[in-house]
């Protein structure tokens, strides 16, 4: 996703258009890999240095619920990256559990698995793969 595809989807929504907002898209954006929502408030600060958390926590939030950020879970925090698309591509990750840098999977692990019982309705699902990137792996020696 871009960042201007991630500003119409929030104008779409009656949501209005602020500096800060595009400013933590951007940052996501900058980023091929997860943040948390410290890691968004450190960078914003600069600019916005009177911005509380609480704000920042309420937008990332907003942008997950409208599919701009994707979020997961590493070391029990949340963590928010830019949406890879809005064509609604089904997908999966590969995430460093160091860095948080993350890839795109090819194929979709649901389409093997048989033991789901047939009464059981599937509404979603989700796969992430976790471990260390070559990079990290080659700072940690």
């Amino acid at each position: 996703m871009k960042v201007e595809e991630a500003l119409q989807i929030l104008k779409e929504h009656g949501f209005k258009y602020t500096g800060k907002r595009e400013e933590m898209i951007r940052i996501c954006a900058a980023e091929k890999r997860y943040l948390s929502a410290k890691d968004i408030m450190e960078r914003i600060k600069e600019q916005y240095p009177t911005l509380s958390f609480d704000t920042v926590y309420r937008n990332i939030s907003t942008f997950v619920e409208l599919g701009i950020l994707e979020e997961t879970e590493l070391d029990g925090e949340g963590r928010f990256r830019l949406a890879c698309s809005t064509d609604g591509h089904h997908h999966h990750h590969v995430i460093c559990t160091e860095c948080g840098k993350t890839s795109s999977l090819p194929g979709c692990p649901m389409n093997i698995i048989s033991a789901v019982p047939d009464e059981f309705q599937v509404t979603g699902h989700k796969f992430e793969v976790y471990g260390t990137c070559k990079e990290c792996v080659m700072h940690s020696n």
